[in-house]
């Protein structure tokens, strides 16, 4: 019940700063036009659920902990080639995601809290650590607080995109999105290490390699933009 209501609120609060964003920031009208496309919506939609269910249970399943779950990080993934697909047939060239990166951050670090609190159930908290930062969620054992780390990633991240909404709006536009892809996977690639998943090569588990396909998606997009405003 907790988990449930800090994803309500977590829902809530994404909708409601990416709903001011859209109404009141001129700067991403092109964005919003563009992403009217009730298709788009579907698209995005679609490969959320996917994503997020899919992955989620695989890791889960692998982990010897079988039941259906949800991920973020999955969730993220399977809206992001859902996309990709979309504007691929539609012709759609720019970023279309800037307006999505505050409530984005925002919302998954407040999920997070609601993970934090939902304790063992859970299943998304850190190994054993002797580490000062060290939770002992009721069994005893105390545990890397991963959930808190990344809340605390993604709102340090949500001040330092505000700033650049302020200072820079082109490289938002441009390049907001991408930015977020690359940052939420590379801190998200670290917290992987110190959780007890199932590993499937090495030391790198199920989500490693989804964040490592946003952080190469990232690079590879922002290297497309950057040439292809250059040749505007």
């Amino acid at each position: 019940m907790i988990h449930l209501l800090f994803d309500l609120a977590s829902y809530l609060l994404g909708f409601l700063i990416t709903f001011y964003l859209k109404k009141n920031v001129p700067l991403f009208t092109p964005q919003v036009t563009q992403g009217k496309d009730p298709y788009y919506i579907l698209s995005a939609t679609v490969g959320l659920v996917i994503g997020s269910f899919l992955f989620g249970t695989l890791n889960s399943w692998l982990s010897a902990d079988i039941h259906i779950a949800k991920s973020v990080v999955g969730a993220l993934v399977g809206a992001i080639v859902a996309i990709e697909i979309y504007k691929r047939f539609t012709n759609i060239q720019q970023s279309t995601g800037s307006v999505y990166v505050l409530g984005l951050s925002l919302s998954i670090a407040l999920g997070r809290l609601g993970c934090f609190f939902a304790g063992l159930d859970d299943f998304t908290y850190g190994i054993e650590t002797h580490s000062m930062f060290a939770i002992d969620f009721g069994d005893g054992v105390n545990r890397h607080p991963v959930q808190l780390y990344e809340s605390f990633s993604l709102v340090l991240f949500a001040l330092i995109f505000m700033g650049l909404l302020k200072f820079n709006k082109p490289f938002v536009l441009s390049y907001g999105f991408y930015l977020f892809c690359f940052v939420y996977g590379a801190q998200r690639f670290f917290w992987e290490f110190l959780k007890p998943y199932h590993l499937i090569v090495g030391p790198f588990n199920t989500f490693h390699f989804l964040t490592l396909f946003l952080m190469l998606y990232a690079v590879t997009m922002i290297v497309k933009q950057r040439l292809r405003n250059l040749h505007e």
